[in-house]
């Protein structure tokens, strides 16, 4: 598709990436979205903005500092705010790096689909594996066996239904991930942007939930790539990061419940619970094998 054409990326879409202290990654990420045709890019500092600088020394794109961790669907809403009244809105991580054409692919993408909010690209990790960016929305049974079991047998059959596949063709999906994903701006207003009381995790999920609920449709672009590298910041803070995970999968399960399901939060709560207890445990064995 031409750089003028209906589907092109500039003037149309801006980026912006929520940033936690990642470094030289964040400016590797910066620079391929410039260089895949998004002129406007902001990004949002939740940590120390002198690492952010030091990465975007040399791109002339705007920092806005929130001043501490206000987590990714926070620093999202910051960053959306400041970025100006373009139709679409890309918002990713900044340990991804964008491959060529995946932008005007995912314009294009909504373009064909006016009643989609969002669309996600295919995301692999930097060996060029595919992550399982697209998902279902789980029931509370299937939610509940993928938590007990997804840490022990991740190939178990709660996690495999929860899980769906990217596939080869641009199609509707429940949800994407929200590592990278292409947004119309009005369907965002009308949502009133991510909740801000997930502080990490989950609020993909909630925010694709939403926007099937007021009519909008989600969508993932398997010729629209990315390449991540997982969890870098994260990893900073492993022990923080699985309660925020836990806490925002309750909080999520909470929304979700109607009638009868409602009554099963309680149980609920004590599967996430035994989940958090063996995540917690594994992460501390891990540490305790790196540093032998």
């Amino acid at each position: 598709m031409s750089a003028t054409g209906k589907g092109s990326v500039r003037g149309r879409a801006v980026a912006v990436v929520v940033d936690y202290e990642a470094g030289d990654l964040l400016g590797a990420c910066v620079r391929s979205l410039l260089e895949d045709g998004v002129r406007h890019v902001v990004v949002v500092e939740n940590g120390d903005p002198s690492t952010a600088r030091r990465a975007l020394d040399g791109l002339s794109v705007p920092l806005v500092v929130t001043g501490r961790n206000l987590g990714y669907g926070a620093g999202a809403n910051r960053g959306i705010a400041a970025s100006g009244d373009s139709e679409y809105v890309l918002v990713c991580n900044p340990d991804l790096r964008v491959h060529p054409g995946a932008v005007e692919r995912l314009v294009a993408a909504l373009d064909a689909h006016p009643y989609w909010a969002i669309v996600g690209p295919r995301i692999v990790d930097v060996s060029g594996e595919e992550y399982p960016s697209v998902r279902r929305f789980p029931s509370m049974t299937e939610a509940a066996g993928h938590a007990l079991f997804a840490l022990v047998r991740p190939d178990n059959r709660f996690t495999n239904r929860y899980r769906d596949q990217v596939g080869e063709e641009t199609r509707a999906v429940e949800w994407v991930s929200g590592a990278c994903f292409l947004a119309r701006r009005v369907a965002l207003e009308e949502l009133g942007g991510f909740d801000e009381g997930y502080f990490m995790f989950a609020e993909d999920i909630d925010l694709c939930w939403r926007a099937h609920r007021a009519g909008w449709g989600v969508g993932v672009v398997p010729r629209a790539e990315v390449t991540h590298v997982q969890g870098v910041s994260r990893r900073r803070h492993p022990y923080r990061m699985i309660v925020a995970h836990h806490r925002s999968a309750l909080r999520f399960e909470s929304r979700r419940a109607e009638g009868v399901e409602r009554l099963a939060l309680p149980a609920a709560a004590a599967v996430l619970g035994v989940r958090l207890g063996m995540a917690l445990a594994e992460e501390a064995l891990r540490r305790r094998r790196d540093a032998a």
